[in-house]
């Protein structure tokens, strides 16, 4: 089931990985247009940079092995901040932040193997101690 095209690419969800159109090869080579990075075997691979309709960068990071790995960031479309943390193995790691499109502090938080863990501060959300994901006070 395609969810996610760039060209004559067409990604599979459920395999997680790029084909060209019409082939049932995996793709190896290099994206460019609004998504721009490798794909190796059909997997995002090293940086990537994503750029909002009007030509202003959304996002950056790197991936390996079509996972999220390492420093990422993504902006609003005017430009501010919207947020900013690590991955580790595809999952959240570390320190987090986000921002709303005022640039005004939306959450803040730290995140262990892709859950909220510790004292996170949120507008949108329950603010407080969370373990594992769950909130504990």
């Amino acid at each position: 089931m395609p969810t996610e095209k760039s060209g004559d690419l067409v990604f599979n969800e459920l395999e997680g990985v790029f084909y060209k159109k019409f082939t049932d090869v995996p793709f190896t080579g290099e994206v460019t247009g609004q998504l721009q990075g490798k794909l190796k075997n059909g997997k995002k691979e090293g940086p990537w940079v994503y750029y909002h309709k009007n030509g202003k960068l959304f996002s950056k990071g790197t991936y390996k092995d079509g996972m999220n790995e390492g420093p990422w960031v993504s902006y609003w479309g005017n430009g501010q901040l919207l947020s900013k943390g690590t991955y580790k193995n595809g999952k959240r790691e570390g320190p987090w932040v986000s921002v709303n499109y005022k640039g005004q502090l939306e959450g803040k938080g730290t995140y262990k193997n892709g859950m909220k863990n510790g004292h996170w501060l949120s507008d949108t959300e329950e603010s407080g101690m969370y373990r594992n994901g769950k909130l504990v006070k």
